[in-house]
């Protein structure tokens, strides 16, 4: 099927529990296209109820990639995504079927459409022996040498960013030079300028505050406790990305006895309420590109393609 304005691809964004993933497997349906993850959370095979990762009958409708394909102890960077993403990109176009990248990790879309820094992978050993330090030393004392050592990076962060100093030291460990460098050094995007159709779904606030503080509730009598429970018994690093998907903190210390199931709750849906009012403002400044709708403008949008 031939969509008018749209060469390769549809991006859909938007923040979480706006109803992105019953509109892109619609889209799918009508465009026989294949949905491709753009979470950075969703990756995850470990927090498929957590995460709000598509059903197994949505996954049955059609075609899904780039869901739950990574273990939890891996340190998924945007860099392993764009490489992932060029794989799959491929294969929908061979198979004739519409790419519609899916998700809220603005990082992503940029790296899709932008391009991105050509940093290269730190190596295990050096990444653990910066984590080993931070734990010990404290973050304080890794923000001083980073400071001697890049003193821009030191900076623009704040000295109690554990993970962006101890991202900054390593890559200084591991390339002998600065993070700002490396970011100068541009990939070409995957999606230039004129191959895309970009939406971003924007609800009314109170609606999607609403609809996350649910959504966290109906996870939890889903099996969300247990997946973390599951996962905080496999000891790994706090700092690993699914580690600090929204409500495994707060979870983890429910577990362990520190708060009560409601406290954690209450953290959880106040930390996933935070961040989507970061990615409105992420998308409207970084991305301005994407063309903003309602729910019901961007469903309307998806009808209409049923009469083309």
């Amino acid at each position: 099927m031939t969509l008018p304005g749209i060469n390769k691809a549809v991006l859909i964004a938007g923040p979480t529990a706006s109803g992105k993933s019953a509109l892109a497997v619609e889209l799918a349906q009508k465009a026989g296209g294949v949905v491709i993850n753009a979470d950075s959370m969703q990756v995850y095979r470990d927090l498929r109820i957590l995460t709000a990762r598509p059903t197994p009958d949505d996954e049955a409708d059609v075609p899904h990639r780039l869901y739950g394909h990574v273990d939890a102890a891996v340190n998924y960077s945007a860099g392993h995504y764009v490489r992932d993403a060029a794989v799959v990109l491929a294969e929908a176009h061979a198979a004739g079927r519409l790419p519609i990248f899916i998700g809220g990790t603005g990082l992503y879309f940029k790296a899709l459409t932008r391009g991105l820094a050509a940093v290269p992978p730190v190596p295990d050993e050096v990444r653990d022996a910066v984590r080993l330090r931070l734990d010990r030393d404290g973050v304080e004392a890794l923000h001083a040498e980073l400071a001697r050592r890049d003193p821009a990076a030191g900076a623009r962060l704040n000295v109690r960013d554990r993970t962006r100093v101890a991202r900054a030291l390593e890559v200084i460990e591991a390339t002998g030079r600065p993070l700002a460098e490396w970011h100068a050094e541009t990939t070409p995007p995957l999606l230039p300028e004129g191959s895309y159709r970009a939406l971003f779904i924007a609800p009314e606030r109170e609606t999607l505050y609403a609809r996350i503080d649910a959504r966290f509730d109906l996870m939890l009598d889903r099996g969300a406790l247990e997946e973390v429970e599951q996962l905080a018994a496999r000891g790994l690093d706090p700092l690993l990305p699914a580690m600090k998907a929204h409500g495994v903190p707060a979870l983890i210390r429910y577990l362990r006895g520190e708060i009560t199931r409601e406290e954690a709750a209450v953290i959880g849906k106040a930390d996933t309420r935070h961040y989507a009012k970061r990615q409105f403002t992420w998308f409207r400044h970084q991305l301005p590109e994407f063309g903003w709708m309602t729910p019901e403008q961007a469903r309307a949008w998806v009808a209409a393609l049923s009469e083309l």
